[in-house]
This record gives structure tokens, sequence and C-alpha cells, in this order.
């Protein structure tokens, strides 16, 4: 017997075998400084988050009454913000006539209530548009730092015992002139029909798109250890068996959709060599939905 979860992931494999996702309309992107390093899966204790891959470090500070942003909203949002504006060229985004729309272009469900997707999106939007990030890069020849807020400005309107009406008032955003650049700069080409078959784990999106990125440049196998998988992917892990079992799990769901990267577990970490990345190189008219 096949689970939902596997038949739709297995669904999606196929629809991206079938048709590549430049000629789908599908081809998405996210911002790299966010793929290198990862937000939190799981609601954090503190305002603090830190993350390291290597010479880099990612450290996200939240206000206190508002908190750090966690799990696939944020990840689906800042693919959602990174494709318009690669697609838009602009830095004022409009997030859709109404929220039904929005909402299915980052692929969630139109329900209100306590632990539905309205309520949910709402609070991650406040904590991803309050944080400030900071990348630094350091080693023995350069010291590097950088640091943004996402968003600048927005104004978003919601009324969530109808989402249909939620459009009334033209919900908007407005991205920080840092944000813009690094995402024109470096976008990270994504296949947004992966993206919403791995919906519901942070640790599959992350690990999508760290792959498709991580192909983009790769020239000869190399050995990742556990130990460094953890401080990139799984800092909140205090047990690094429990980690382990979680990547394996999540790598066996992105390769469902992404079979061409080439990847295996060892006892010390990882091999990955080089692979295809998950979108191909030509370029046409992107669209979300």
């Amino acid at each position: 017997m096949i689970s939902k979860g596997t038949g739709k992931l297995l669904d999606a494999a196929v629809r991206i075998a079938d048709l590549d996702a430049q000629d789908s309309g599908d081809v998405g992107f996210t911002a790299r400084a966010l793929v290198l390093c990862t937000m939190p899966h799981s609601k954090p204790k503190g305002n603090e988050f830190v993350r390291v891959n290597g010479n880099y470090t990612l450290t996200m500070l939240a206000p206190s009454k508002t908190g750090l942003p966690y799990g696939t909203i944020p990840r689906l949002l800042l693919a959602w913000i990174s494709t318009e504006i690669i697609r838009t060229k602009s830095k004022t985004l409009t997030l859709g006539s109404s929220l039904s729309e929005f909402l299915r272009e980052i692929g969630l469900a139109r329900q209100g209530g306590e632990r539905g997707d309205i309520t949910r999106l709402r609070e991650q939007m406040r904590r991803l548009f309050s944080c400030y990030i900071s990348c630094d890069y350091h080693d023995k020849n350069r010291d590097a730092t950088d640091g943004f807020k996402i968003v600048k400005k927005s104004e978003t309107w919601w009324h969530p015992q109808n989402s249909e009406q939620a459009g009334l008032w033209q919900s908007t955003l407005t991205v920080s002139d840092e944000f813009y650049d690094e995402v024109m700069a470096a976008p990270v080409p994504l296949d947004l029909r992966a993206l919403k078959a791995l919906k519901r784990s942070p640790m599959q999106l992350d690990l999508y798109m760290w792959l498709t990125f991580r192909n983009s440049y790769l020239k000869a196998e190399t050995a990742i250890t556990w130990d460094q998988l953890r401080m990139q992917f799984g800092a909140e892990y205090s047990v690094a068996r429990q980690f382990k079992a979680a990547f394996k799990e999540a790598l066996q769901k992105v390769l469902v959709v992404y079979p061409a990267a080439q990847i295996r577990t060892v006892d010390a970490g990882i091999l990955i060599a080089p692979s295809a990345t998950h979108v191909s190189k030509k370029r046409k008219t992107l669209s979300i939905v």
C-alpha cells in the first residue's frame, strides 16, 4: 500500500518528468543566502537563531513580541516573493486579487481557524517580515558581513472568514533594497511543483533547494559529514541519531521528485556527485499559478 503523502509525491514526480518546468510555466526562484543556511524548522524558544555552513553563518534576530519565522510557510513565502521579484523586476509586489489566489499560488488551502492555513500564513508573515538577517563569511583571507530585512514595508488586508473578500483592498509589500539585490544577483531556480509536493516538511524543502543549488556548481564528488549537515540543516536536533534519521527520511522524499540528484548516505555522512540541476537553463515566461 502507498500512503497518501507518497502518492502525491509520485504524482508530482510523473508531472515533472513529463514536462520540463520551463515548458509548464512552473519555474520559481529563492534567495541564495537562505539556501546556504536555513530558517528554523520548529518554533524557536528565543529570538536569536544561528546556523553555520563552513565559513558562512546565518543569524536571524526577531522582536521579542513577534518571534522568529519557522516551518514550511516562510520558505514558501520566500519562494513566492523571490519569483515575483524576478518576474516583475519590481521591489513592490501585489499579493493577489484575493487571499484565495495568493494561497493557491504558494500551494496552501484557504482554511481559517486556529490551525488553518490563513491564520498560520498571517502569523508567519509577521514573523518573517519583522526579523533581521545577518550573513557573515569569514576565512583566513577575508571577512564579509551583510545584513538586511526581507521586507521594508507591507500592508495586508485580512478577512479569514471570507477569503474571497480579502482582495477588496490590494495587499502589497515592498522588499528591502538589500534583499532585492540578493535575489537579482544570484537567484536559485526551482520547480514550483516540487515545492508544493514537499510543502509539508521544512527539512524536505531545505534539502530540495540546497541540492539543486549545489548541483549548479558542483564539479567533483564531495563528502559532507553528519556534524556539518546538522549545523546547516538541523541545529535544533540535540541528538545526532535523531537528526540522521530525519535527514535520511527527508532525502528519500526529495529524491522522488528530483531523481537526477546523485547523493547517497554513508556511515560518515553523505557523498554528493555532480548532477543536473532540477530546472533547465533555457528561460521562458514565468508563472507560479
